[in-house]
């Protein structure tokens, strides 16, 4: 009953906060995130499209939709190739849904379950730009100065918001809804 719940509006302003995060830190923070040779891609999305799997308590958001118009929205506003960001966000949620069964859902299991779809996501994120002539770094330095800062930087994301989303869906599906 997503549409009588009030994730109806929590999610989807998660979402956009997220979305605005994660280009206002990249910018704010730059001198840290892109100090050369190292670069660090906020992913607070791909975070919040996980644990809103994880903590939609039975409610069921329509989550490849708000995936896919997130992955336009950034398209649009930061990649310059529409389409990838489109592609890669639904197919993370279902990389989640996917992974889910295999994993209880037990902190650890859907920290390593965030670790893997990062490691997917940035790893096609390169390929494509690569196949496209965006980027022309070597896989090994890729590896070393974007994926490892990367997942340092998103894996500190997941401990410290864990617990403050948790919080925030489980509010948000309470049965005592007005």
């Amino acid at each position: 009953m997503y549409r009588l719940s009030r994730l109806k509006y929590v999610f989807p302003v998660g979402l956009f906060v997220c979305l605005f995060l994660d280009g206002a830190l990249s910018h704010v923070w730059a001198p840290l995130f892109f100090h050369y040779p190292y670069s660090m891609a906020s992913e607070l999305v791909l975070l919040w499209l996980t644990l809103a799997y994880f903590f939609e308590n039975g409610i069921e958001i329509p989550l490849i939709p708000f995936a896919a118009v997130a992955g336009i929205v950034a398209d649009l506003y930061g990649s310059g190739i529409l389409g990838l960001y489109m592609f890669l966000f639904p197919c993370v949620v279902g990389l989640t849904t996917i992974l889910s069964k295999y994993f209880s859902s037990s902190f650890l299991s859907m920290i390593m379950i965030f670790f893997i779809e990062l490691v997917a996501f940035s790893t096609l994120n390169y390929w494509a730009y690569s196949l496209v002539g965006v980027t022309s770094t070597p896989f090994g330095d890729y590896l070393v100065y974007v994926l490892a800062p990367t997942l340092a930087l998103n894996l500190v994301y997941f401990v410290v918001l864990y617990w403050p989303i948790r919080t925030i869906f489980n509010w948000a599906t309470d049965e005592k809804t007005v």
